[in-house]
């Protein structure tokens, strides 16, 4: 199932995707239909991945159901963020060619002679972003007066159902309790001068709405397989890359994996892919300007949509 936070009539609420985002099953109010009660388990996004299976129950109860005074159309609502307040953000550096085409764009050499340093073959490597400065699909996202090369990353991440401390790959899996779409925008000029000082990455992804997800999580048990998906993004309509999950180096069931390794997760944590092969203006040359509409689409997760403003 598709599950999304919207704001309608002023307030946050979680919605099950009907129709591809056309219409939206307002859940609290589908229950409060069903039963008579109030739900305080479908109140948010947190608290649906907390509650488990039983709560997974009731959604699918819900769903055969639908009482169809709950249902309302997707132009009364704004899209948030599907976790509007994530317990973590960790984003990882999955896809091998994409730190082989920037960094040939940045070195003037050819791809094929960029030489990554072995520790990127050999674990996957993340940093955690700003997870208190996250926005939704259809946002306008407002860009910082300090950089002026305006960039996008096609991106999409996992979601932690459970957490725990050293959880073993083969585990990993299950652990997982949907994907959504991530968009990681990123101030290029001041990402490279950052980059330049080895402090690690700063105000280059840490800006107002900087980190995109959306637009809902796709459970994991209807994706299937997310090393098949194919991964586009367009601006202004016209597409400028195109990849797979299939090329991802570094499986989630690895990032999981490593990123517990004597530290414990939590249900809710957002792992994402890291940048899929093409996926950023970096890569080819083309950035964004004030006015653009950049969607990213991700098979089976839908289609993420944001403005860049000045």
């Amino acid at each position: 199932m598709k599950l999304a936070t919207v704001e309608h009539e002023g307030a946050e609420r979680t919605a099950l995707v009907l129709d591809q985002g056309e219409r939206l099953l307002l859940l609290d109010h589908a229950h409060h239909l069903a039963t008579g009660e109030h739900a305080p388990a479908l109140a948010t996004m947190q608290a649906i991945i907390d509650g488990g299976d039983p709560v997974r129950q009731t959604l699918e109860r819900l769903v055969e159901q639908a009482p169809s005074e709950a249902v309302v159309a997707a132009s009364e609502v704004r899209w948030l963020s599907p976790l509007p307040r994530p317990a973590q953000i960790r984003d990882f550096g999955s896809f091998m060619d994409h730190f082989r085409n920037a960094r040939s764009r940045i070195q003037s050499i050819p791809a094929d002679q960029v030489e990554l340093p072995a520790i990127m073959l050999e674990r996957p490597l993340y940093y955690v972003t700003n997870r208190l400065s996250v926005t939704g699909h259809d946002s306008d996202i407002h860009w910082p007066a300090y950089s002026s090369v305006r960039d996008y990353e096609l991106e999409f991440a996992s979601v932690l159902g459970r957490g725990g401390t050293d959880i073993p790959a083969t585990d990993a899996p299950s652990h997982i309790f949907g994907y959504t779409i991530f968009n990681d925008f990123s101030a290029r000029d001041t990402q490279l001068e950052e980059i330049a000082t080895g402090l690690g990455l700063s105000k280059s992804k840490d800006f107002t709405d900087s980190n995109v997800l959306g637009p809902w999580i796709v459970t994991a048990d209807e994706v299937g397989d997310p090393y098949r998906l194919t991964m586009t993004a367009r601006i202004n309509g016209e597409e400028v890359s195109r990849g797979t999950s299939a090329d991802m180096h570094h499986s989630f069931a690895d990032m999981i994996a490593f990123a517990s390794q004597s530290t414990r997760l939590h249900a809710g944590e957002v792992l994402c892919s890291g940048t899929v092969p093409t996926g950023c203006g970096l890569e080819h040359g083309r950035f964004l300007e004030p006015g653009d509409t950049v969607e990213l689409e991700v098979s089976g997760l839908g289609v993420l949509r944001n403005r860049v403003m000045s």
